[in-house]
C-alpha cells in the first residue's frame, strides 16, 4: 500500500509539474514531507537528511565553474570558430552542429545551456542553408546531450553520483559513465549519416550559396577560461583513469582518493575570480538552480521510496516478468515514455537508476548494459516539443507561424526516429553483450 502511494506521488508530481509549469522538485519536497512524516512516521529531521546533499554540492560546484565560460562568452565565440571551420563544406554542416554541441556541452555548459544558445545559431542556418529543420534538431539536440553526458560534464556527473547512490563502486560507475557516454554519441552520428545519404540532402545543401562569417579571435578572458576548464578536465580524468590503469599503486591510490571534482571546481571558481574572468553575481545567477530544485526534490521523493520498499518491489517484478534478455530494452522503453513528459536529470534516471543494481544481481546481467538502456532510451524522445529539449527548440523558432510548423515535425518524425534507432541499438547491446 505504502509503494503504491510512492509511486503515485511521483506520477502526479510529473503531472502537475507538467500541467502548472511549477518545479517538479517542489511538489516532489511536499510530497516526500507528507508522505514520509504522517504515513510512514519519520520525523522532519529523517526527511530533510533525505535531500541528495553530496550531489547538489557537485552540480552547484561545477556549473559555478563553468558559469564563466558562459557569462564571458567563451563557449559561444568557441562555437562560432568550430562552425566557421565547416564553412567549405556545407553538406557536412550537421557534423558541425552536432560535434560544436558536443563540445561545448562537454566542456561544461551542460545541455540546457547549449541548447539556449546553439538552438537559434542552428535554426538559422537551416533557413539559409537548406539543411532539414528535423536534421538541425537532431544534430544541436543530440550532440548536446552526448556532450553532456562526458564524465566531468553535468549529466555525467549526475549520471556517476547517482551510480554511486544505488551502490554502485565509485571507479565503476567512472567507467560506466564512458560507456553511456560513447553510447549517446554513436547512435546520433549513425542517424545523422543515414539521414544525408538517404534523403538526398547532401545534393540540395552542397548547392547552397550561404557563407558564414569570420568569427573575431577569443580575447584574453576567454583565452584563460578556455585553458582553466580543459586543465581542470584533465586533473578530474587523470586520477581514476591512472586508479584503473595502476590499480595496486599507492601514490595513485591516495591521489585518486583525494579528487573530488565538486572540490577541484570550486578551487577553480576561486581561481576564476581572482583572475577577473566573469562577474561573480552573473555566474553564480547562471548556475541552473531550477535544474538543482528538481533533481534534488525528486531524490527526496526517490529517497522515501526506498525507505517505503517500493524499489525492491519494482525489482522484484520486473525480474519475475520480462525475459532476462529483454529486460534493458524495457527499462530503453519505460524512459523513453517517461522522456516524453519528464527530464532525464530530473525525474527518469533519479527514479530508475536505483532499480538496475538489485535486478542486475539476480539477473547476472552487467549494470552497466541497464543503465546504457535506460540513458539511450530517455534521450531518444528527448526531442519531443512536450519534453525540455523539445520546448527549447520550438521556443528558438523566430516567428509564430515557424513553431506552428515545426511542433508537428518534432512529434511525428523526430521523436519516433529517436526512438526507433535507440530501441535497435539497445536490441543489439541486449544480444550481443
Amino acid at each position: 500500500m505504502m509503494s503504491l502511494l510512492v509511486i503515485a506521488a511521483i506520477v502526479i508530481s510529473i503531472a502537475l509539474g507538467y500541467k502548472t509549469k511549477i518545479n517538479i522538485g517542489l511538489f516532489a519536497i511536499a510530497f516526500a514531507y507528507l508522505i514520509g512524516c504522517f504515513a510512514m512516521g519519520l520525523s522532519p529531521s529523517d526527511v530533510i537528511m533525505m535531500w541528495p546533499l553530496k550531489m547538489f554540492f557537485i552540480i552547484f560546484s561545477v556549473c559555478l565553474f563553468y558559469s564563466f565560460a558562459i557569462v564571458n562568452g567563451t563557449l559561444e565565440k568557441l562555437a562560432e570558430h568550430l562552425l566557421y571551420s565547416c564553412r567549405r563544406f556545407p553538406h557536412l554542416l550537421p557534423y558541425a552542429v552536432f560535434i560544436t554541441s558536443a563540445l561545448i556541452a562537454a566542456l561544461g555548459a551542460g545541455y540546457y545551456t547549449v541548447l539556449a544558445f546553439m538552438a537559434p545559431i542552428t535554426l538559422l542556418l537551416c533557413e539559409r542553408t537548406r539543411m532539414s529543420l528535423i536534421l538541425g534538431a537532431m544534430a544541436v539536440n543530440y550532440g548536446a546531450l552526448g556532450g553532456a553526458n562526458f564524465v566531468s560534464s553535468q549529466s555525467g556527473i549526475i549520471f556517476r553520483t547517482l551510480m554511486v547512490n544505488s551502490g554502485i563502486p565509485e571507479n565503476t560507475a567512472f567507467i560506466n559513465s564512458f560507456g553511456i557516454f560513447a553510447s549517446t554519441v554513436a547512435i546520433p552520428l549513425l542517424v545523422i549519416t543515414g539521414f544525408m545519404l538517404f534523403t538526398g540532402h547532401k545534393k540540395s545543401m552542397q548547392s547552397s550559396t550561404y557563407t558564414i562569417t569570420p568569427p573575431t579571435p577569443l580575447n584574453r578572458e576567454q583565452r584563460v577560461t578556455l585553458q582553466l576548464t580543459l586543465l581542470m578536465m584533465a586533473l578530474v580524468l587523470l586520477a581514476p583513469i591512472a586508479h584503473i590503469v595502476f590499480p595496486d599503486n599507492q601514490t595513485v591510490t591516495f591521489i585518486n582518493s583525494k579528487m573530488d571534482i565538486g572540490l577541484i571546481a570550486s578551487v577553480f571558481s576561486v581561481i576564476a575570480l581572482l583572475l577577473k574572468l566573469g562577474d561573480e553575481r552573473k555566474a553564480m545567477a547562471a548556475v541552473p538552480w531550477s535544474t538543482l530544485v528538481m533533481i534534488c526534490g525528486v531524490g527526496m521523493l526517490i529517497a522515501i521510496a526506498i525507505k517505503a520498499g517500493t524499489i525492491d518491489l519494482l525489482a522484484s517484478w520486473i525480474g519475475t516478468s520480462i525475459p532476462p534478455v529483454l529486460v534493458p530494452v524495457a527499462f530503453g522503453v519505460v524512459a523513453a515514455l517517461m522522456s516524453l513528459f519528464a527530464s532525464t536529470l530530473g525525474v527518469v534516471t533519479p527514479a530508475l537508476f536505483p532499480i538496475v543494481p538489485p535486478i542486475a544481481a539476480s539477473l547476472g546481467i552487467d549494470p552497466l548494459l541497464i543503465f546504457i538502456c535506460i540513458v539511450v532510451g530517455a534521450q531518444a524522445t528527448s526531442i519531443s516539443p512536450f519534453s525540455s529539449g523539445g520546448s527549447l527548440l520550438l521556443g528558438s523558432c523566430p516567428t509564430e507561424k515557424s513553431r506552428a510548423e515545426f511542433f508537428p515535425k518534432l512529434l511525428f518524425r523526430a521523436a519516433p526516429l529517436g526512438f526507433v534507432a535507440a530501441l535497435v541499438f539497445n536490441l543489439v547491446l541486449s544480444f550481443v553483450l
